[in-house]
């Protein structure tokens, strides 16, 4: 299964039509370590931010990564 971190970062790809690895650092937007902690803390969290001109929002139960305009 693929990190949140990843999974982030192949779609915000996807919708820009470029590499993974053309995009900025994702720890420019929020902290990846202190993400992937809270969603395997087993609390039912959601987690909104910014990256790369699209709302992010992350849900863990069931774990859920929505990109919007």
């Amino acid at each position: 299964m693929n990190s949140v971190i990843t999974v982030v970062s192949e779609r915000i790809a996807a919708r820009e039509g470029c590499d993974v690895l053309a995009l900025p650092p994702l720890y420019d937007a929020i902290d990846p370590e202190a993400l992937a902690s809270l969603l395997e803390s087993g609390t039912d969290v959601t987690v909104c931010f910014e990256y790369c001109g699209y709302r992010v929002v992350v849900e863990s139960e069931p774990l859920e990564v929505t990109v919007l305009d």
